[in-house]
């Protein structure tokens, strides 16, 4: 089934919003949960749409949780 990139898109901002913010999830580790859903991603594509997004890498995203937390 085809599903569009803006739905792709709403579905990566839901999966960072809600990861652990001590662990956060890899492009790959993005893309894999996706192809567990039937959305067949590639990482490349993962972060391509994260970064158009303004999303963080995953491991900006853990270095802002040390900050806020020290």
């Amino acid at each position: 089934e085809d599903i569009s990139s803006i739905a792709i898109r709403a579905r990566l901002r839901k999966l960072i919003a809600e990861e652990d913010p001590a662990k956060p999830l890899s492009d790959a580790q993005l893309a894999a949960v996706l192809s567990g859903e039937g959305i067949r991603v590639a990482r490349r594509t993962v972060a391509k749409y994260r970064e158009a997004m303004g999303l963080a890498s995953s491991s900006e995203r853990r270095q802002a949780t040390a900050r806020a937390r020290a």
